[in-house]
């Protein structure tokens, strides 16, 4: 029976990606999805990068999308025509604009680019946002008119998120529409069902969701911290 692991924001750190497959293997888990935030400012991401797209021996491959990091890298290097990484001057200032292009290996561009903005599987969106933006930050506390018309957009039952780094499962729709009909038979009553649908926020780091879609079940999961096994290790 088919079940994915779902994660997002390692920042470059290849340490805490290391520290989620380890924890995965404790589980059985047929496909990883990493939804976006694959780099960051704080430190070197090539090692993480090349992990990747060169996973080890039996190790799972990542299917990979882009996140608002990544937008604003590419929008930076020119990837995006005319548009410049704005969205983080505004929130970070200059400097945090220059420590991402230090972050990320110009020769890692292309591979980035090449990542797609979300996976439809069975039932299911997989986005780093929403389909309205990748920095769209949905949560358990965004107006559920919002999260349906997010799932709407995508007419899916379940939408996976992980802009917000929180995780969640919201179900912002779902039982049954009641309606009383007259005619020249009478009067009746008309009941139709409406699906269950789910807006659910994957983490970020160290936390990351698994989901069996053959049953429908959520596991909201943290790996260890990779720094303190390392001190207990050392004591």
């Amino acid at each position: 029976m088919a079940r994915w692991a779902l994660l997002s924001g390692l920042g470059g750190d290849l340490d805490v990606y290391e520290a989620v497959l380890a924890d995965l293997r404790r589980h059985r888990v047929d496909t990883l999805f990493l939804l976006g935030d694959l780099i960051g400012p704080e430190r070197d991401c090539r090692p993480l990068l090349e992990r990747l797209q060169h996973p080890r021996r039996g190790e799972l491959r990542a299917h990979c999308i882009y996140g608002w990091w990544e937008e604003q890298l590419l929008a930076e290097r020119g990837y995006r025509g005319e548009r410049r990484a704005e969205a983080l001057r505004r929130e970070s200032g200059e400097d945090a604009v220059q420590a991402l292009l230090r972050a990320v290996d110009p020769g890692l561009m292309d591979w980035l680019a090449a990542l797609r903005f979300g996976f439809v599987e069975l039932d299911c969106a997989l986005l780093h946002g929403s389909s309205a933006d990748v920095g769209d930050s949905l949560g358990s506390a965004t107006d559920p008119l919002c999260l349906l018309d997010r799932l709407t957009r995508m007419d899916v039952n379940r939408l996976f998120t992980a802009r917000s780094g929180e995780q969640f499962s919201v179900a912002p729709c779902g039982g049954g529409i009641t309606a009383r009909v007259r005619d020249l038979e009478g009067e009746r009553q008309l009941r139709q069902s409406v699906p269950s649908r789910q807006v659910i926020g994957v983490g970020r780091g160290l936390q990351y969701t698994l989901y069996d879609p053959g049953t429908d079940h959520l596991d909201f999961r943290t790996a260890p911290d990779p720094a303190r096994v390392r001190r207990r290790g050392f004591a």
